[in-house]
């Protein structure tokens, strides 16, 4: 056991002192309202999918990965779309923005400019195992490089001026744990204020159990608090996995795509299943923010990703979701949905 780790303190199996999902808890010097996250989701997690994530008790959300490279250069959409923060997101507690990138100085300058947008965290992706964030040396590639991952996170530290946070996953390979290890010197070496743990290794991406047991074990040796990731679906399992592991917090990622109320869910400690009206009417919030985000032309492509995740609410109709992929704008989506909430949904 790592010494001053947090079992050495006396705490609870894994490190959390007796505690429920709806306390808070404190990330560096920020208190966070409860021990449920939104994840960072890569071409999702803009500002409406976090507002979304607030709105049924999330009591944190992390952006979509954003390219240290691109704020770096002052790319347009990157500043005006991506670090985009809204008003009511702070209502709910902290907003994190996610970086990636592998250049320190790039780091440090992209987290100052975060942190002047007003990210109240800064979340470093060195767990992203797609092979074109990998091949510039990148999210999970950092475990290959222990030094330069502790630059990096310490760059974005001194940079940023504000808590940072780092999303590893347990290594490269089964059996690998160069994620675990790179854990402890980002606490020990950069002063990273908590890890965001999915217990898989890249191989496997989304696939298979997460193993839990590992994640007990860093809780246990950190000093400081870990959030846990991967497989987060269904209610009773992610309260059960929390308890398991004495993790802070647990994190939701795609199990919450087009299911915000997996939020309320975990929170209560009761399913919550949503009826028909309910979740038109969310989808039909979904859209409005999106033109509000994007443009109406925008906005009506940029929903086709969000389409299915809604039908599978509302029975996994086919013909729905080939009606709605088929649409070219908001309007006709709109049309779509009308007629067929007068019908029946499929069983």
């Amino acid at each position: 056991m790592r010494p001053g780790g947090r079992e050495a303190a006396g705490l609870r199996p894994g490190g959390r002192e007796a505690a429920g999902l709806r306390d808070a808890w404190r990330l560096g010097d920020l208190t966070v309202p409860n021990r449920v996250v939104l994840a960072p989701l890569a071409g999702i997690g803009n500002w409406f999918v976090r507002l979304q994530a607030k709105r049924y008790g999330a009591g944190m959300a992390v952006s979509e990965m954003v390219s240290s490279f691109a704020v770096y250069h002052g790319n347009e959409r990157t500043r005006t779309e991506m670090l985009r923060i809204h008003p009511e997101e702070r209502a709910g507690g902290p907003v994190a923005v996610q970086l990636f990138g592998q250049d320190p100085e790039v780091m440090r300058s992209a987290a100052r400019t975060v942190a002047q947008v007003g990210a109240d965290v800064i979340d470093l992706n060195m767990g992203c195992p797609v092979p074109k964030v990998m091949k510039t040396g990148a999210g999970v590639a950092l475990l290959e490089d222990h030094d330069l991952a502790v630059a990096v996170a310490t760059a974005a530290r001194e940079g940023g001026g504000v808590p940072v946070t780092v999303k590893l996953r347990s290594g490269l390979k089964a059996g690998d744990r160069s994620g675990v290890e790179l854990a402890h010197r980002l606490v020990a070496d950069a002063g990273v204020s908590a890890i965001g743990f999915h217990p898989r290794s890249a191989q496997v991406h989304h696939k298979g159990d997460p193993d839990l047991e590992l994640a007990r074990e860093l809780v246990g040796e950190l000093p400081v608090p870990v959030i846990l990731s991967g497989g987060m679906r269904d209610p009773g399992w992610i309260r059960r996995a929390w308890e398991h592991t004495g993790a802070e917090a647990v994190m939701l990622a795609r199990g919450a795509l087009g299911h915000p109320w997996l939020f309320r869910s975990v929170l209560e400690g009761s399913v919550v299943e949503p009826g028909v009206e309910e979740v038109l009417a969310e989808l039909d919030w979904v859209m409005d923010r999106a033109v509000e985000h994007f443009g109406a032309p925008r906005a009506g492509r940029y929903l086709r990703k969000f389409y299915p995740w809604y039908v599978e609410r509302l029975g996994g109709d086919k013909p729905l979701h080939a009606a709605l992929q088929a649409t070219d704008d908001v309007g006709a989506a709109r049309a779509v949905l009308e007629r067929r909430a007068a019908l029946p949904m499929a069983a």
